[in-house]
């Protein structure tokens, strides 16, 4: 405030020159300095009220701002109504959806903005209640928009209560339905493409395992299929002298004629022959089906058959695939012992196993390593089997320990791993209810520890 707003001093230059120059008969000077030192205290309680005032008056101004930033902010249409259902304010998201400003919109029903009876029951059977929870009411309206169309709008009544307890008015605050619908919408799409992509890497990774043992498989495939070739041609030339034999019987030579015929195209030594050639030639194409089958079982997408399988068949099954797959340039140092036997997918278990292997592998065959070598080992008690694989590679740096089964975290080189592995299989050995952990060891090497529950025995 300033010095010519406040109210004016009364007149003269001291307290001391308002005293009469003469006596006031009844009236002593110490009286009249009292009166005047009153009228001082209330000119000063005066100056100080209004400054107080003008104070109360820019927080209220900066309160009044504060509220309509923050109603203009909102992206929620707003709209509170008194008890009847006249609109006493609003904010510019409701005026821009309306197309009408909020002079306009003040004072006038709410029920003008709705586009449809049902709306209006609605609205009035919130506004009617006497008995509202403080919670607020949510229920569905349409509003009629700028372009004069029907729109959807999710609102939440909730009661203004006054400090009597009445109920004063409404506030009604929504948000258009189109807008959530086409969220949720892209939400879930989006939610598809990721677990679509999600089985896309899966399968990736489990091709990417299949791949490197490519090579081997050629290999073991390569000597049934030859040895079945082999047995196959043979054969076709022992049908062909069979042939010539039978045409000749057949046109009745006599038996010297059959005789030399019989020796030069040597018909004892093919019939003693043929069962060896046939009995080789199954051997071969059931070893070739027994290959197939096993990649087969390996390669599948999601086994969701549980069995009883013994894990010693799925650790020789994984040890004899990456052994093709790598090659014999590491030491495997594995015994089989009695059967261990759990439920699960023998799939999905090979998976783990090769994953396990293949990484001890790779980290033990590092450059300037020693020759490789693994160690594997089983341990069973009354309900659990564990598994420890160690190697005698450099180990696991301290601050990658926690972080080796995390999805595409990865020590290889780029190009020689997705990362996808550990994770992989750390996630079926949980859904088989058992856990998977690793760790350095003190003479060298890692170590990692699969445990899973055994088959509860026969009968129970």
């Amino acid at each position: 405030m300033s010095d010519a707003d406040r109210p004016p001093k009364p007149p003269g230059r001291s307290l001391e020159s308002l005293v009469p120059a003469g006596p006031i008969e009844g009236v002593d000077e110490s009286t009249w300095l009292d009166v005047i030192h009153k009228m001082d205290e209330v000119y000063s309680q005066l100056v100080h009220d209004e400054i107080q005032l003008e104070q109360k008056n820019v927080e209220l101004e900066q309160s009044q701002q504060f509220i309509f930033s923050v109603l203009s902010a909102m992206s929620d249409v707003l709209v509170v109504c008194d008890e009847h259902g006249r609109i006493e304010e609003t904010n510019a998201a409701l005026c821009e959806l309306v197309g009408r400003s909020d002079d306009e919109l003040r004072g006038t029903s709410f029920y003008e903005l709705l586009a449809d009876a049902p709306s209006a029951d609605r609205v009035r059977a919130v506004l009617g209640r006497s008995k509202p929870s403080r919670s607020g009411e949510a229920i569905e309206l349409q509003l009629t928009d700028a372009q004069r169309q029907s729109v959807p709008v999710d609102v939440n009544c909730t009661p203004r209560i006054a400090a009597t307890g009445r109920r004063v008015g409404t506030v009604l605050v929504g948000r258009p339905t189109a807008e959530i619908k086409r969220a949720y919408h892209e939400l879930r799409a989006a939610h598809e493409s990721l677990k679509l992509a999600q089985q896309q890497l899966l399968h990736s990774e489990k091709m990417a395992s299949l791949g490197r043992l490519v090579a081997g498989v050629a290999h073991e495939l390569n000597n049934p299929i030859s040895f079945v070739l082999g047995n196959v041609h043979a054969l076709a030339r022992y049908s062909e002298r069979l042939r010539q034999y039978l045409a000749a019987v057949h046109e009745g030579q006599d038996v010297k004629a059959l005789e030399a015929l019989r020796a030069s195209l040597r018909i004892e030594h093919l019939l003693g022959d043929l069962p060896s050639l046939i009995e080789g030639t199954l051997e071969g194409a059931q070893r070739t089906a027994d290959i197939v089958g096993g990649l087969k079982r390996f390669s599948a997408m999601d086994p969701e058959a549980r069995t009883p399988v013994d894990l010693n068949e799925v650790i020789e099954r994984a040890i004899h695939w990456v052994r093709k797959g790598t090659g014999a340039g590491f030491q495997m140092h594995w015994r089989r012992g009695p059967p261990c036997i759990v439920i699960g997918s023998a799939g999905q278990l090979q998976q783990v196993l090769m994953n396990l292997l293949q990484n001890a592998v790779d980290a033990a065959s590092r450059p300037g390593a020693s020759h490789p070598q693994l160690w594997l080992t089983l341990e069973r008690d009354d309900a659990q089997l564990r598994m420890r694989l160690r190697d005698n590679g450099p180990g696991i740096l301290p601050e990658d320990l926690s972080r080796i089964f995390e999805p595409f975290f990865t020590t290889k080189p780029v190009g020689k791993g997705t990362g996808l592995g550990l994770s992989i299989s750390y996630g079926i050995v949980e859904q088989h209810g058992g856990g998977l952990s690793a760790q350095n060891r003190v003479e060298g090497g890692a170590e990692f520890v699969l445990e899973l529950p055994l088959a509860p025995p026969h009968g129970h």
